[in-house]
């Protein structure tokens, strides 16, 4: 049994929940097992609590049986470690390089100020000052996890809930100085705080209780801040994206995931303009044009203090969105940022897409640009392709969204520990399928929509690519959606080469309606020679090595979760399922509880059903 203090309201989330909401799996995970805990609130009463222990990577902790824990999230915190533990790597490297290069610069100082002899004795001293130096900060190889480095990183996680992710940042990623729990409610932090002993980690990982917004901008000093901030609310993050933007060292790492995936999809424009300054759009390639939103966000927060960011990883997995970028600060850069914007223009029928740039850079004298406004429109009020209307969307992030250098350190990195992750075979496939995606295209098409707006069978994957690559256009697949692709060929070519396909698979005459996007599209004459024989490069080396994109659902009701509940006794999902469960049938087949109403036709005199109607008409009408 073990002791905690809660309050007399019970366990309640407000800004952590989110943790508890995001635990999801792929594959050999151990049964939770609940135990129970003996917790005295401030009323001094003595309750039982029920609490699940969870074990996942090197971690084990316990949380209320009241807040969920869902494994598929541990995708997310199993490539969270992985990026982090590269991003380590590379600050040690740069910490030696600046250390090397300022004892070469110290010896050439040296040198001037000497001459002959003396000069070979201050080489040679200072030299051997030069390794030392190289030689200050600890080797790579000396890094070992759960153990605090004095040079070492700082990381906050800004929503803990129980500190699982905190834990495993403690137990798993080396070289670290220290690692920040923070959540607004003191019962967390409570949880925390057990979960820190329990792992043995009280000189690595400290809790903090506090609004994770005011604890960034307490944060925000030059000398203060982190070098990793990760956020992973319930829901948007935007209300943190401002103080993160400012207590994030500059080179370093801004980790955030967006699980508000309808606003971001299209469902409510106008929400998500409130949230991210930027409106989304209901279309295919939603899921990408979502990971460019919140792209765009960060980077709006950050150029108000002269910084701006730099995409490392970008994924769509799941239910949410989740960014690694890194901050940097540079008045010359942060003007560039006009020019990786993007407005959307989508078609209401044949779903086309065209993208508006906001602004263009022409270069000058020196590395100097001329930034001129964007020419517009790129797109007519109606489609060229079907003439239906189009709608506009954006501001997006137009720039690329990986580093393909550093998904390649990545890649090898898990690949040569796989043991350490549980979804090691999802984060490769999935980071090998971001290093072949076109850097330079922003969104995709999906093949599936495309043969449903001209109501024809598709054409395999292989098909479709080696037609786009014999025309001389580029592509390759996304990470964001299944049978989606992304090209550089316009619109045009696109639909020239569908038009091609029907010719030799005809569409039934009934199907071309007037006035429809397939009629028109079919009806005008391709002028693209478009041939279907394979191509070398149609087939991605991903797609033929069968990696892992979509792990198995673990179990059922997966998806995203609830708010945690103030009380542990509210039923579950499937129990208030199956409570529900064939309703309104019941009171389809029973129609008695309709006489508590009265007949609004026997009121005005037009009811002939008599006792046969299934209204009152004896009581009073009013």
């Amino acid at each position: 049994m073990i002791a905690l203090s809660v309050w007399s309201k019970g366990f309640h989330i407000v800004h952590s929940c989110s943790k508890f909401r995001h635990l999801i799996t792929g594959f050999g995970y151990k049964r939770q097992r609940t135990v129970a805990v003996s917790v005295r609130c401030k009323m001094s009463a003595a309750i039982d609590v029920p609490v699940n222990e969870v074990k996942e990577g090197k971690a084990e902790v316990l949380t209320p049986s009241s807040v969920f824990y869902n494994p598929v999230q541990e995708f997310n915190r199993d490539l969270t470690i992985a990026v982090i533990s590269e991003f380590v790597h590379d600050h040690f490297d740069t910490v030696r390089e600046r250390e090397a290069k300022s004892a070469r610069k110290k010896v050439l100082e040296q040198n001037e100020a000497t001459s002959g002899e003396d000069a070979v004795k201050v080489k040679q001293q200072t030299g051997s000052d030069e390794d030392n130096a190289t030689d200050s900060k600890v080797d790579d190889v000396e890094l070992t996890a759960g153990v605090s480095h004095l040079n070492g990183i700082r990381i906050l996680e800004g929503l803990a809930a129980s500190g699982l992710r905190s834990v495993r940042f403690g137990l798993e990623i080396p070289g670290v100085k220290e690692v920040i729990a923070n959540d607004f409610d003191k019962n967390a932090v409570g949880f925390i705080d057990q979960n820190i002993s329990k792992n043995k980690l009280s000189g690595l990982v400290r809790s903090n209780c506090g609004d994770a917004a005011m604890v960034m901008y307490q944060n925000k000093g030059l000398k203060d801040r982190f070098d990793v901030i990760d956020l992973d609310p319930y829901g948007s993050p935007s209300v943190f994206l401002d103080s993160a933007v400012q207590a994030v060292r500059d080179g370093g790492l801004l980790c955030v995931t967006c699980t508000d995936m309808a606003v971001l999809c299209g469902n409510s424009c106008e929400t998500c303009y409130s949230k991210y300054g930027s409106v989304s759009l209901k279309a295919k390639f939603c899921h990408e044009m979502a990971l460019r939103i919140i792209l765009q966000s960060i980077e709006s927060a950050a150029n108000r203090y002269s910084r701006y960011i730099q995409p490392l990883i970008s994924v769509s997995a799941d239910f949410y969105v989740r960014v690694f970028v890194k901050v940097f600060t540079g008045q010359v850069k942060v003007k560039q940022s006009v020019t990786k914007l993007a407005h959307v223009y989508h078609c209401s029928g044949c779903g086309s897409h065209v993208l508006q740039k906001l602004a263009n850079k022409t270069p000058t004298k020196g590395d100097n640009y001329k930034f001129t406004p964007a020419l517009a429109p790129s797109a007519q009020q109606v489609c060229d392709h079907c003439g239906f209307k189009q709608h506009i969307g954006g501001p997006i992030w137009a720039d690329p969204m990986h580093d393909r250098d550093f998904l390649t350190k990545v890649i090898q990195r898990v690949s040569s520990n796989q043991e350490l992750f549980n979804t090691s075979e999802r984060i490769l496939g999935m980071l090998s399928m971001m290093s072949e995606e076109l850097a330079d295209v922003p969104l995709y098409y999906t093949l599936d929509e495309v043969c449903n707006v001209l109501h024809c069978t598709a054409p395999s994957i292989v098909q479709f690519r080696s037609a786009v690559l014999n025309a001389g256009y580029r592509a390759s697949l996304t990470h964001c959606a299944k049978n989606a692709h992304k090209t550089d060929a316009p619109g045009k070519v696109v639909w020239d080469i569908m038009r091609a396909w029907v010719k030799d698979h005809p569409v039934k005459a009934s199907r071309l309606q007037s006035e429809t996007p397939a009629k028109a599209i079919l009806d005008t004459e391709p002028v693209t020679e478009v041939s279907f024989s394979l191509h070398p490069d149609a087939n991605p080396q991903s797609r033929q090595k069968g990696l892992l994109r979509w792990q198995v659902n673990p179990e059922p009701d997966w998806g995203p979760k609830p708010r945690a509940k103030k009380s542990n006794t509210e039923e579950s999902l499937s129990e208030k399922r199956d409570r529900c469960r064939g309703k309104r049938k019941e009171r389809q087949g029973d129609k008695s509880f309709l006489k508590q109403y009265p007949c609004k036709k026997y009121k005005i005199g037009e009811c002939d059903l008599g006792d046969g109607c299934v209204y009152n008409h004896e009581m009073e009408q009013t």
